[in-house]
This record gives C-alpha cells, structure tokens and sequence, in this order.
C-alpha cells in the first residue's frame, strides 16, 4: 500500500469518526458514578461477608475487579485527553484512577502514546507492549534468551505472575528517560497508594483488607492483561516493517474488535472496539460502538468473541514469512536448521527488559 494511498485512507476514515471525538461531559460524569459507586459498594459489601463465608466475599469481589477495569477505562480515556475537554480534569481525574487501579498516570500516558504510534511495527517494540519474537529472532536467540522468552510466554506466568509483577511491583517504578514531570507524578502515586491502603488496613484491620483487596488486585490485573493481549495477539493479525506499515493497517487489522456480551462490554468500556480506538484514540470510550456502527470500512475488522480468543493461548512467535503467529512447536524442525542469514539479528526486547 502506498503512503499516498494510506494518507487518504486515514484522512477518509478519520473524517468519518470525527463527530464522535466530542466528548459529553454529563455522560463523562454518569460514567464516574456509575464507575466508581458500585465499585465502592462492592468492595465494602465483600469486606462485611467476611463473617459469612469468604466464597461470598470471592463473589462480590470478582465484580468489584470488573469494576476496576471499568475505572481503568476512565484512566484510558484521561491518558488520551477525551474523557474531559479540560486538560487539567483529565490530569487529575487520570491521577486518581491511577491510585485505584495501582497505574502511575504520566508514566502510563507516555508509555502508551509509544505504544499507539507504533503498535504493529515490528521495528517500533519494546514500550507498552507486550513482548513478541519472531521466528527468526527466536532461532537467532541464545539459549537463554530462548528460555526468558519461553518463561515470559508461558501463559501461567503473563496472567498468573503477571498482574503481580506488573501492577504491584514495574508501576512502582520510575522507567530511566522519565522526565521529572513523570517521576513526580510516579511518587505521588505511590504515596496517594500507601496513605490509602494505610488508611483502610486502619480501618478494617489488615487480615481483612487482605483478603479483599489481593483478589480484587489479581484478578483485575488478569483480566487486564489479557484485554491488551487479545486485542494485538490473533488470528490474520497485522505486523510488519516500518516500510509495509502503516497506521490504517495497524488500527483495522492489527486491532481486534472484541465481541462480548453486552454485560461485559459495558464493564470494560467498550474497549472491544479497540480497532476504533487505535485509528482514533480521542473517541471517549462511550462513543467507540456508535463510531463503529457508523463506519463501515470499520465493520471489516477481525471480530474475535471470548471462545475463539482462546486460541491466542497458543500463540508464542510471529512468522514473517507465513504472516501470522505459530507455537513453539511448530518451529522445532526449523530449530534444528542452520540459518546463517538470521546470525547477529538484533533481538527486539519488551518494554520490561529495556528498563
């Protein structure tokens, strides 16, 4: 596809989605209460029926973790600048969702601005990612590095270490090009963080809060981890060199469009319209649906649903030459060739290693 052909595109598609950039601050605000009460509610009702029996306080607290996706969304959409017209409402709205949802706001925000200028770009991982070889990387890896790979893919450890690696311990974090703006607002939040688990371990005592809020954390982090690999990683995805991408390719058919049940596309903010909000990041996510209702060329986006998203379990590598991702199995006859054309490739690392 030519640039001249793809600047057209875009131009043509980013028209069509403009009228659903504008924000609407009522609903902004509905969407905090609607957000936010039940998620309060859910957390203190979860924290009384500990007298009960604590597979009552499972019960209420696997909601209460859809609740914190959904706060999350609202943090999304800060970090974009569309849940408010007013910049500051943004910056302060995204600041305290990123104390609940245990998120660093600038930190995030810079982080995933990378992540949407080059997201499907093979030559631009490594920021806001999630760690993708391709085969002739992997062939090309020492064995160690194979082996970090593997460990990293491993389903068990991304979504059972995962939320735990990543919201409790990497957001803490200043990453080393942070700029002073970013690390203070990192340090804020990891005081705003501890001054208010203080205060609800002062509160409750820190047996129960425990018992409420770790399964809170873990399975928000798990569905959270897995939204943002299943909406890149799946079947007639698109990854390519800089020279083949571009940013139409990237946001039609290297994003999903996440076809859930009503009741969970309304927890998770619509962000199963995430090929509409890769092409157009400043559409609140209330809009995303009506933007993709009234966009056909972007009905033609690879719709997954949560059975057929299963089979991204087994994905582990990309495949240049077949154009789409393979398990480590697939390739051990390949392990055992000699390929001198993929000696001293240079090995892209995720955004945990660069750090």
């Amino acid at each position: 596809m030519s640039k001249s052909s793809t600047s057209s595109q875009l131009s043509s598609l980013k028209k069509s989605v403009a009228p659903f950039e504008k924000n609407d601050r009522n609903r902004s605000i509905n969407q905090m209460f609607n957000t936010l009460g039940p998620l309060f509610l859910l957390w203190a009702a979860a924290y009384f029926s500990l007298s009960v029996s604590y597979w009552l306080t499972l019960l209420f607290a696997i909601p209460a973790a859809g609740f914190v996706i959904r706060t999350f969304i609202i943090f999304h959409d800060c970090c974009h600048g569309s849940f408010f017209k007013n910049r500051k409402a943004n910056d302060i709205l995204g600041t305290i969702t990123g104390v609940l949802t245990l998120v660093p706001y600038r930190q995030w925000k810079r982080s995933h601005s990378i992540h949407h200028a080059g997201s499907s770009n093979l030559d631009k991982r490594g920021i806001g990612d999630i760690w993708i070889m391709t085969v002739d990387e992997y062939i090309a890896a020492k064995p160690l590095q194979r082996l970090w790979y593997r460990i990293y893919r491993n389903p068990l450890v991304m979504f059972g270490a995962g939320p735990i690696a990543v919201f409790l311990i990497q957001y803490r974090f200043n990453v080393k090009s942070a700029r002073r703006q970013e690390r203070m607002n990192t340090y804020l939040t990891n005081v705003l963080i501890v001054a208010l688990y203080a205060g609800m371990i002062w509160l409750v005592g820190w047996q129960a809060f425990l018992l409420v809020q770790l399964p809170i954390v873990f399975v928000s982090g798990f569905l959270g981890i897995w939204l943002f690999y299943v909406q890149h990683q799946f079947e007639d995805t698109f990854f390519e060199h800089e020279e083949e991408w571009s940013y139409v390719m990237a946001a039609v058919e290297g994003s999903s469009y996440y076809k859930l049940p009503k009741l969970l596309q309304w927890i998770t903010g619509n962000i199963g319209f995430h090929h509409v909000h890769h092409l157009a990041p400043k559409v609140p996510n209330y809009n995303l649906e009506l933007a993709h209702n009234a966009t056909p060329p972007l009905q033609k986006a690879t719709t997954i649903t949560i059975s057929t998203s299963l089979k991204a379990l087994r994905f582990r590598l990309w495949d240049e030459q077949n154009k789409g991702f393979v398990s480590f199995k697939e390739i051990k006859d390949r392990l055992r060739q000699p390929l001198p054309a993929v000696e001293g490739l240079k090995i892209q690392k995720t955004g945990l290693q660069a750090k």
